[in-house]
């Protein structure tokens, strides 16, 4: 049986919870107001889509293709993004809650984080260079032997980053969050 393919299409208000979207490849399509909460889109393909004020919490998405597609407002807690293919990953987050999502050893150059909730994500082993985190909120993720050379930490909070453990040459961060990477020295800052 080939895969569905298809194009241009708007879904809206549906409920992926109990009948599964149907395997394929989408092209063009929004997603709007959809509830993929608890749902599997593992290797279907998204191409050039949008999802906007979506539930897609811990949605598995193994070998799930994102390819320029674009999140905004969407609730996507606990997934597994290091499961997605890799291939052409390039994902847009705006105003989103990604928290205790994995991004474990995931390549996100270039990649704009925006408004984003983050607590507890998994950014071990990640390429974020050139990455851009405008206005998010870090509190608790994990970085680890993550690159983030070049990244843009200037308006996010509540970043615990260790300099020794991750590579972060001409990485920027605000005064006020230099705490954040001084964490680990149990040090009182004024």
């Amino acid at each position: 049986m080939n895969p569905e393919y298809i194009e241009g299409k708007v879904f809206s208000k549906e409920d992926y919870t109990k009948k599964p979207l149907e395997k394929g490849e989408y092209e063009c399509c929004q997603f709007l107001n959809c509830d993929f909460s608890d749902s599997d889109l593992s290797e279907i393909k998204f191409m050039e889509c949008e999802f906007e004020s979506c539930n897609l919490s811990m949605t598995k998405v193994v070998g799930t293709a994102f390819r320029e597609t674009k999140f905004k407002n969407c609730k996507m807690m606990g997934i597994h993004f290091h499961t997605c293919d890799k291939v052409g990953l390039s994902p847009l987050f705006e105003s989103c809650n990604l928290s205790l999502s994995s991004f474990y050893q995931t390549r996100l150059k270039n990649t704009i984080f925006t408004n984003l909730k983050l607590h507890e994500a998994d950014f071990t082993g990640c390429d974020l260079s050139n990455s851009v985190f405008d206005n998010c909120d870090l509190d608790r993720a994990t970085f680890e032997n993550a690159n983030i050379e070049k990244a843009d930490f200037r308006t996010s909070i509540n970043y615990s980053i260790d300099p020794e453990l991750n590579r972060i040459k001409k990485a920027k961060f605000s005064l006020a969050g230099v705490a954040g990477l001084l964490y680990k020295y149990d040090i009182e800052i004024d």
